[in-house]
């Protein structure tokens, strides 16, 4: 029946070099079997070596972009990522208001791989007092998380404090995703759900500069999961396996940070 196919919405920036931003949201979506929209906040000149320039977008285009998808798709659930400064933050907050696109996924995407600022810091405030508050899943990394709540990381109970003030900040359930961590043979991401619920997520730490795109990919993945009906929890899990798998099956591409292999999950047979 018209509409009753998954669909999802990804809300952020381009990537040029294809390995994260929306090119990244779109592919992983595919992946996942859901069918992918998007609203173009920011476009980006970017390459695995770094993000050499950005412009944000018109608001008057960005409204038009979610007034369209309203009109035509039934979308499921959504997704936030790059989103520029503080006006088109406070833009997509009143859009996210206006229209019904299913539980949202929170990436506070702030800082490239290569170390390009893809948030204002005057933006950081409107992100924690505006958008979380709107979230159903938060996904911010260490120095993300560190920002949002003023708090060290460098502990894993650090970590679990900062997830309960995520959580008093507005956020329903947050996974703070512990890939920055020193730590020399796990990866761990700790997770706390809405109902109080914690665990924490691991997976063997793999030497490779091939991870661009990974907070993008996880956040889709986890959008894609909750369209198809899935809960928090096993949307958080499937998107901590489907990162892993995408990282530990690397393609070869470009010379600086390179991007996963958003198909390697489905190769390995585990769908």
């Amino acid at each position: 029946m018209t509409n009753e196919f998954p669909q999802t919405l990804t809300i952020a920036g381009t990537d040029s070099g294809g390995g994260a931003g929306v090119m990244a949201d779109l592919k992983t979506m595919q992946e996942r079997h859901v069918f992918g929209t998007a609203v173009i906040v920011a476009v980006t000149a970017q390459n695995t070596k770094g993000v050499q320039d950005f412009l944000a977008l018109p608001q008057q285009l960005i409204d038009e972009q979610f007034a369209s998808l309203a009109d035509d798709f039934k979308i499921r659930a959504c997704k936030t990522g790059m989103l520029a400064d503080a006006e088109h933050v406070h833009g997509v907050v009143e859009n996210l208001k206006r229209y019904n696109f299913g539980p949202l996924t929170v990436d506070p995407v702030m800082i490239a791989k290569g170390g390009a600022a893809l948030l204002a810091d005057d933006a950081v405030a409107t992100v924690r007092d505006e958008l979380l508050p709107l979230a159903d899943v938060l996904t911010p990394n260490l120095p993300e998380a560190q920002r949002l709540t003023g708090m060290p990381l460098d502990t894993k109970e650090e970590m679990e404090a900062a997830a309960v003030e995520l959580q008093n900040l507005g956020a329903k359930n947050v996974i703070i995703k512990g890939g920055h961590e020193a730590t020399p043979d796990q990866a761990s991401d700790f997770v706390l759900l809405e109902d109080g619920r914690s665990f924490w997520l691991s997976a063997p730490r793999i030497d490779t500069v091939r991870t661009h795109g990974t907070g993008d990919t996880l956040s889709s993945c986890i959008t894609a999961e909750l369209a198809k009906g899935a809960d928090f929890e096993t949307a958080i899990r499937l998107g901590k396996d489907y990162v892993t798998a995408a990282i530990a099956h690397p393609i070869e591409v470009g010379h600086g940070h390179g991007p996963l292999n958003h198909w390697a999950y489905n190769q390995g047979g585990t769908l």
